[in-house]
């Protein structure tokens, strides 16, 4: 089976996928690539592709679905299917850039933690009440990162490409997934992704926000078996043929 590379959205590590690596750990090769010393897009898709198997199936979430799309660019041989949940092929638009300068100030002056709890993770869940959980490991996360990975990442996304292109290339099997009260990559960026890409599957979670990898586990696990069934099925296919 097609091993199976990971990439987290920004200032997560592999534990966002805590609940996908041990699910699909069980079928085949499951690695977590971190995005973290680079400060554009591009070197991190280089840098993933440094330590990627010869081939493999990439999934990434919101940042990571970024990079991931970079990567597909670069070495469209090696990507066998790709996955992109809650993220946006589109360059960021002024009121987010907007944003990202006084983050960046408070977080040189110490203030990460603050930013990560009072501006960033309120957005990402669909049911704060119930996950208490899952915002401790957002904060946990960003703080294991630290200061300077929030900067580079922070540029990174500023100065991102627009990636629309590279999306109506795309030809390997693909599946488009995004927590349907999602607020930082509503529904309508990936109901646009999914007519960009042919042949794509558009999978909407339901109570879920930014993060259905941890809010929705079981569901969102379907969806990405699925789509590794079909990357399986593909790479048999081709071998046959």
């Amino acid at each position: 089976m097609i091993p199976l590379l990971l990439l987290p959205g920004m200032m997560c590590t592999g534990a966002l996928f805590r609940e996908q690596t041990a699910h699909f750990s069980a079928e085949r090769v499951v690695q977590n690539a971190p995005l973290n010393d680079h400060r554009f897009v591009h070197t991190l898709a280089q840098h993933v592709l440094e330590q990627a198997p010869p081939t493999f199936a990439l999934c990434g979430h919101s940042m990571g679905a970024i990079v991931a799309i970079e990567v597909l660019r670069q070495a469209p041989a090696r990507v066998k299917g790709i996955a992109l949940m809650n993220t946006n092929p589109l360059t960021e638009i002024p009121s987010v850039r907007q944003k990202r300068h006084p983050q960046i100030v408070k977080v040189r002056s110490g203030g990460l933690l603050e930013v990560m709890r009072d501006e960033i993770n309120p957005h990402y869940l669909a049911d704060e009440e119930d996950s208490n959980d899952i915002l401790e490991l957002c904060t946990d996360m960003a703080v294991e990162l630290g200061r300077d990975v929030f900067l580079r990442q922070s540029l990174a996304m500023r100065d991102r490409p627009e990636q629309s292109k590279i999306l109506r290339a795309i030809r390997v099997p693909t599946l488009i997934l995004c927590g349907e009260y999602d607020k930082v990559s509503p529904l309508g960026r990936h109901q646009m992704m999914h007519q960009m890409v042919p042949g794509s599957t558009l999978a909407v979670v339901s109570d879920a926000g930014h993060l259905p990898v941890l809010e929705q586990p079981i569901e969102s696990n379907r969806h990405i078996q699925a789509w590794l069934h079909a990357c399986d099925s593909r790479i048999h296919a081709d071998n046959l043929g």
